[in-house]
């Protein structure tokens, strides 16, 4: 049995290019919901109960308990195994060019099909019309658009390839290890042969007919009520005049949002920060990556970078 056309926000991109605090920042918009990365829900949630974005364990939050019972008939009755495995068939990036077709299996359906569930429960659960799924994966995004029940639109996030390349080899705690294991690390070259890959299957997904719309990360941070209000109307959502009253300029110019806590599934560990948190450039990469470094990624990424309005040198856009 389908459920009701909902409307999905998908955050597009290679990590590391800002999508937790553009989510963070749009989730605090009227009428938006939004669950971190719901591609995750299947193992670090269902499987290891990992902590939710409030901070409780996944199989005591209200909330995800409510989108299980109401999407479900209750958690207890998703096999995650099974979903993991339609995920291993389905959802690669070397599947793009078959996903990208007209048609698609029956396997690619029902693996939709348990995202579009999700997503109408959490609709259903806040009353929200917009609810955005920071995935990121691009073979995601591919599936997805073969869903009937989801009105698709995605929030392509772009970053100067010289910073993703540069965070990618930073170590980062998981939080929700207590510390015993940090998160994915890439050398310069491999992240930017992802970057470059995982960008340009986002540019074909547009010309497969599915809304699509590019945003610069160096634009967000240089003006996030612009861009807010920009994603808030590709999104659909009209919003009221003090929408954006939650984002202030402080004395020294840099703006903070006021962020309250959130049901995010999994993501970078940003998802659990509450309060005011400074909407700002990290431009760390412009010293802390070797200039040899900075030229390698430069010359990988150069034929979208050049496209995206990136310079090849390291000044700044």
């Amino acid at each position: 049995m389908g459920v009701a056309v909902v409307r999905v926000l998908f955050l597009g991109g290679l990590g590391r290019s800002g999508t937790t605090l553009l989510e963070r920042v749009l989730g605090c918009l009227p009428g938006v919901c939004t669950l971190g990365e719901v591609v995750h829900l299947w193992r670090r949630d269902l499987l290891d109960n990992e902590r939710c974005g409030c901070g409780r364990p996944f199989s005591a939050c209200d909330f995800w308990r409510e989108v299980g019972d109401r999407a479900f008939g209750g958690w207890h009755r998703v096999d995650p195994h099974h979903v993991l495995r339609l995920q291993d068939r389905v959802e690669r990036t070397r599947h793009i060019p078959k996903l990208a077709g007209r048609t698609c299996d029956n396997q690619v359906r029902e693996y939709a099909d348990q995202y579009a569930r999700v997503y109408a429960a959490a609709a259903a659960v806040t009353g929200a019309r917009v609810v955005i799924d920071s995935s990121k994966h691009a073979s995601l995004a591919y599936c997805l658009r073969h869903a009937p029940d989801i009105d698709l639109r995605v929030a392509h996030v772009v970053r100067d390839a010289r910073g993703v390349a540069y965070s990618w080899t930073k170590t980062v705690t998981r939080p929700e290890s207590d510390g015993r294991e940090t998160m994915t690390r890439y050398s310069p070259s491999r992240a930017a042969l992802l970057w470059s890959a995982h960008n340009a299957a986002f540019g074909l997904l547009g010309a497969r007919g599915t809304a699509v719309r590019r945003f610069r990360y160096e634009e967000f941070v240089a003006d996030p009520r612009g861009t807010s209000l920009a994603i808030a109307a590709f999104a659909g959502l009209d919003l009221p005049a003090d929408a954006l009253d939650f984002l202030a300029e402080g004395a020294d110019g840099v703006v903070h949002a006021d962020l309250p806590a959130t049901h995010s599934a999994a993501g970078n560990p940003m998802r659990f920060r509450t309060g005011p948190v400074e909407v700002r450039a990290d431009d760390t990469w412009r010293t802390a990556l070797p200039p040899n470094q900075r030229r390698l990624v430069a010359a990988i990424a150069a034929p979208l970078h050049g496209a995206y309005g990136y310079p090849i040198t390291g000044r700044r856009t």
